[in-house]
């Protein structure tokens, strides 16, 4: 499964405003942005993420996964105090 299936079936089935998969190797990292995930504790958005991905994580096909997941405020919070490196 490559990065770009991840992200269509992550916003299919939990309808996200954004999300963002990268792979080095065998570990993934996904952001995930949607209001899906207000009120929820981590636990409860991480186990939210990978119930779309559960056949692929027990037949060994996903594993690694480090998953971080923002409401779209905590997002707009998070690119303000993290933005992104640019280079020269």
């Amino acid at each position: 499964m490559d990065c770009k299936q991840i992200e269509q079936r992550l916003t299919e089935q939990l309808q996200l405003a954004e999300v963002y998969v990268t792979a080095d190797g065998s570990h993934y990292a996904i952001t995930a942005v949607g209001d899906c995930f207000d009120g929820l504790s981590r636990v409860k958005q991480q186990q939210l993420v990978y119930a779309p991905l559960m056949a692929e994580i027990a037949d060994g096909s996903l594993h690694a996964l480090s998953i971080k997941a923002f409401t779209p405020v905590q997002w707009r919070r998070e690119k303000l105090l993290n933005p992104p490196a640019v280079s020269k």
